[in-house]
């Protein structure tokens, strides 16, 4: 099954003001909303949202399969550096769970799953393998935040420590992050305009691994969630507020998303080119700052 398309800026908007408004029951009847904001809807009406407790961040890691790429090793070293990134963070209350047709050739952290995949898609699988992702958290955790995250981006170390201290009700949106051009080891800030700042772009609206969810376990989570993470990772801030649970965004850089290392998703979908001209624009060049960012992240200097 394909990515679903977003609901155009305009539908958004008087659906989020009909469910304010008149309620989740009333946007349900008005006009014809999707399968995503029928889920979100359905959940906001079922109860209101409520910090998670406990709170266990689980991480849903869709793996490419090997035949969809050219150096299944370089993909297996990509999703070991992802992983290990999260065995780095100063609070080990995560999971993760990585579904794959094919199990990689790396060693894996005991709070790690993986979750064999062996259906037929034609084309990119990843959104299906993002559904049966959700559908196996409630498994994992009976409540927390649930982070979708490509298996080749790195978290920041304070990251879960943060989304546990803070529990917030709704959940997460990394509004600033850094993009990573691996092929001209170039590094760029993304995140939302400030006074006085060059125009940029917020994290979110460049990298799938921007936001974490807030779940409960219920039926509802589990349906929102695997139809949330069927659209564009853009869409994610307007679904969780028709759920009622508008995420809040983290303090820090929390994501160093990696691209143009060969092997990349947006790559097989033509969506790269752009994506290196706006690290080209707003590059960093202070090294102090690199190797601030290149420490957070464990990225070796000079090195891949």
């Amino acid at each position: 099954m394909s990515q679903a398309p977003a609901t155009p800026k305009s539908a958004r908007a008087r659906r989020l003001l009909t469910a304010a408004l008149r309620g989740p029951e009333a946007a349900l009847r008005t006009g014809a909303p999707g399968p995503a904001e029928a889920a979100a809807l359905r959940l906001r009406a079922a109860r209101p949202a409520r910090a998670p407790e406990p709170a266990e961040v689980v991480f849903l890691v869709p793996l490419v399969g090997r035949h969809h790429v050219g150096d299944w090793e370089a993909v297996s070293a990509r999703l070991a550096r992802t992983l290990a990134s999260f065995a780095a963070q100063t609070d080990g209350r995560w999971q993760a769970l990585v579904c794959g047709q094919d199990r990689p050739d790396i060693a894996l952290d005991g709070r790690v799953t993986f979750l064999p995949f062996s259906d037929e898609i034609a084309g990119n699988d990843k959104w299906d393998k993002l559904a049966r992702l959700c559908a196996a958290l409630p498994e994992a955790a009976p409540q927390g935040y649930a982070m979708p995250f490509d298996a080749d981006d790195l978290l920041h170390p304070g990251a879960v420590a943060e989304m546990r201290a803070r529990r917030a009700a709704g959940g997460y949106l990394v509004e600033t992050g850094y993009v990573r051009d691996v092929a001209r080891g170039r590094i760029a800030l993304a995140g939302p305009r400030r006074p006085g700042a060059p125009l940029r772009k917020p994290f979110w609206k460049l990298c799938g691994s921007c936001a974490a969810f807030a779940f409960a376990g219920a039926p509802e989570d589990t349906a929102f969630l695997a139809a949330a993470t069927r659209h564009e990772h853009r869409m994610f801030p307007y679904l969780a507020r028709l759920a009622g649970r508008p995420l809040s965004a983290l303090s820090r850089p929390s994501v160093l998303y990696e691209l143009n290392h060969g092997e990349n998703f947006g790559a097989r979908r033509g969506r790269v080119s752009f994506k290196t001209g706006f690290v080209e624009r707003y590059r960093i060049d202070d090294p102090d700052r690199l190797a601030g960012i290149g420490e957070a992240f464990g990225l070796s200097p000079g090195g891949p």
